[in-house]
């Protein structure tokens, strides 16, 4: 199957809210809620040659931290694992900004 298929990915806020609600509520009261990577970073990963997409990975530090890792995806919904990796997000907390429904 062609990647990427066509999908409308928009959500209504409430919605969104909902999701990170529950995800909170089970997560706990220290955990990670979300990881921001700055334009330029995310960019880089789409702008390789062939990449159709992107993907997001969760994984765990050795300290236990969640991690996110950005990888381009091709037309064929392949993991571009050859090009540009991203990790290091910028963690909420502390980066949340201010308060909204989808982080508070």
């Amino acid at each position: 199957m062609p990647f990427p298929p066509k999908r409308d990915h928009r959500i209504p806020l409430a919605a969104a809210a909902a999701l990170t609600r529950r995800y909170r509520e089970h997560a706990g009261p220290n955990a990670e809620k979300a990881g921001a990577f700055p334009k330029e970073d995310v960019q880089q990963v789409l702008d390789q040659s062939g990449a159709a997409g992107l993907r997001i990975y969760f994984g765990r530090s050795e300290q236990g931290q969640t991690e996110l890792i950005l990888v381009g995806v091709d037309a064929d919904g392949n993991d571009m694992t050859q090009g540009e990796l991203m990790d290091l997000s910028f963690p909420c907390p502390p980066f949340c900004g201010g308060g909204n429904s989808l982080n508070s």
